[in-house]
């Protein structure tokens, strides 16, 4: 009985001492112990006032969420800066009165990431998302909030798979 708990005992360790610098997210950050987030600027067009700060704020909280790093203002071994480049709403399908039953508000931001542990890594590259919301509806509020919230949910997510877990 002690011998299987011996072995039991040891592959859990391994398992453990296996996973290293790999989260449980798939993310991998290497050597990295610290992320720089910078502010993202609101570049588009169209300017949402809230935007920048409920992008910069889901960027920090995502990697901060999924792996061990520390966020930091100055000399993050991982740095992310860049800017929202695109907000825009469009109608995207017709009613029988030619007016829009669905609108789409897509948002698109430009990233530029800096692995000081890793130069082969560094990119720059804009994201994209959208999501559909029912045209009678404005966007304002709640319908706003949740709209934003799925987009840029996707967007860091797709940030998080190009940088760290690059799949």
């Amino acid at each position: 009985m002690k011998k299987i708990i011996y072995i039991l005992l040891f592959a859990f360790s391994f398992v453990l001492i296996s996973c290293g610098v790999y989260s449980f997210s798939g993310g991998n950050t290497g050597d990295a112990k610290t992320i720089q987030v910078d502010f993202f600027r609101n570049q588009a067009s169209i300017v949402e006032p809230t935007l920048s700060q409920l992008f910069t704020q889901k960027m920090q909280d995502m990697f901060t969420r999924r792996t061990n790093l520390t966020l930091v203002k100055t000399n993050g071994d991982l740095h992310f800066e860049g800017e929202i480049t695109g907000y825009h709403i469009a109608p995207m399908s017709a009613t029988a009165n030619e007016t829009a039953a669905l609108n789409r508000l897509t948002v698109t931001v430009n990233v530029r990431y800096y692995n000081r542990l890793d130069e082969k890594s560094n990119f720059e590259k804009q994201f994209s998302f959208y999501e559909t919301f029912p045209a009678n509806q404005n966007l304002t509020g709640g319908t706003l909030e949740s709209v934003l919230e799925v987009i840029l949910e996707r967007i860091t997510q797709d940030i998080f798979n190009e940088s760290v877990a690059k799949w």
